[in-house]
């Protein structure tokens, strides 16, 4: 292939893993709002807004409102997993990779009621099976769905699940931190009844706060659902944000002001837009890696519009691909032990074709170091 020489500006890495992300320079800059106290009339203001704008891209309506939580999207999913389901229910976790494994585990050390279907690792869920299952067993009242599973790099059924949940009369909470703001997602329009999001993926936030949005209806529910956690009490956290007009315990405020940049850019732009704009960089990837005879993990049919997982070329091993490219300014990401050889190629966040172009072009310079010439 020709020699590429194009690299990133000196002092950026081109962030390629599955967030963080590259983010835009008016979200960065809203880092360094002034210092203010948590209980002061603005920054319930900001609390208010950023709700508003986390539901609105939802697609919530005013029926719907969200949650905020100080913490990676991990805690918005412990506070809805460990909150939701009574003790006379009982939750299906439906599982195809890392992330519905951590589903099952944080309803597990929770003691929380659920069962849990296992699909396997790259293998896509089986609606049918999920409509069997609620159908033998009336004792669930809840099903937990990863929407993206970015350990695969998968796209979940979320519609077809979400229809199947709804006639059933059941619950369907799910996890779209790797998803929303990105790919298709209503809470109206999939029956989605707890949707989980996170500032630092496809929002193009930065970590430190994620969110629950959900009709109020349920947020009301969970008055009659005992609590498992003190901190992640997500009715504590619901009623203090929406009727005391307070946070619960103290907010990361700094990061919450960057994630309504986040959001008002994510508005703008709509999700339409950006699943569109993160569409063509990940078929650069695809294509570009294709040419260079990479073998995918996932049919095409089945993959994510953020991410791409394929196998390290033969002759060299991750760490020695991970460094070379980090070297000429490109962050790529490991998959879980499960899937030894396989590597992540992300599109999330501020990036162009051009970063896009200088990943291939960094990819050629350091497998040719092991693969040698006619890469």
């Amino acid at each position: 292939m020709p020699e590429n020489t194009v690299t990133p500006p000196a002092g950026r890495l081109v962030l390629l893993n599955p967030g963080p992300v590259n983010v835009h320079d008016d979200v960065r800059a809203a880092m360094t709002s002034p210092d203010q106290c948590h209980r002061e009339p603005e920054a319930a203001a900001l609390m208010a807004r950023v709700r508003e704008k986390a539901t609105l891209l939802s697609g919530g309506d005013d029926s719907c409102t969200s949650v905020l939580l100080a913490g990676s999207g991990t805690a918005a999913l412990e506070a809805t997993f460990s909150s939701i389901v009574p003790d006379d229910g009982r939750i299906l976790i439906l599982d195809n990779g890392n992330y519905g494994e951590r589903l099952w585990r944080i309803v597990d050390v929770h003691g929380i009621p659920h069962r849990r279907m296992e699909f396997g690792w790259c293998n896509p869920i089986d609606v049918d099976a999920v409509d069997r299952a609620l159908a033998d067993d009336p004792g669930i009242t809840h099903v937990g769905l990863v929407h993206h599973e970015t350990s695969t790099g998968m796209l979940n059924p979320l519609r077809e699940i979400g229809a199947v949940v709804a006639r059933h009369g059941r619950q369907l909470a799910v996890d779209a931190i790797s998803s929303l703001g990105s790919e298709r997602l209503d809470l109206r329009d999939d029956n989605i009844d707890w949707c989980v999001g996170t500032a630092n993926k496809c929002v193009e936030g930065l970590p430190g706060v994620s969110f629950v949005t959900a009709p109020r209806e349920r947020l009301e529910q969970l008055e009659h659902v005992r609590a498992h956690t003190f901190y992640l009490d997500l009715h504590g956290h619901y009623i203090s944000q929406d009727r005391l007009g307070a946070p619960l315990f103290t907010p990361a405020l700094q990061v919450m002001t960057a994630l309504e940049a986040a959001l008002d850019r994510s508005l703008d732009e709509g999700v339409q837009g950006r699943g569109a704009r993160y569409d063509a960089l990940a078929e650069q990837v695809r294509e570009g890696l294709a040419a260079r005879g990479v073998r995918f993990l996932l049919p095409p049919a089945e993959r994510a519009n953020s991410v791409t997982n394929v196998y390290v070329p033969d002759g060299m091993t991750y760490d020695e691909l991970h460094d070379g490219l980090k070297a000429e300014g490109y962050v790529v990401y490991s998959v879980q032990a499960q899937l030894g050889g396989v590597f992540r190629v992300a599109n999330m966040g501020q990036l162009d074709a051009t970063d896009i172009e200088g990943f291939l072009a960094a990819y050629d310079r350091v497998v040719g170091k092991y693969a040698g010439p006619g890469i």
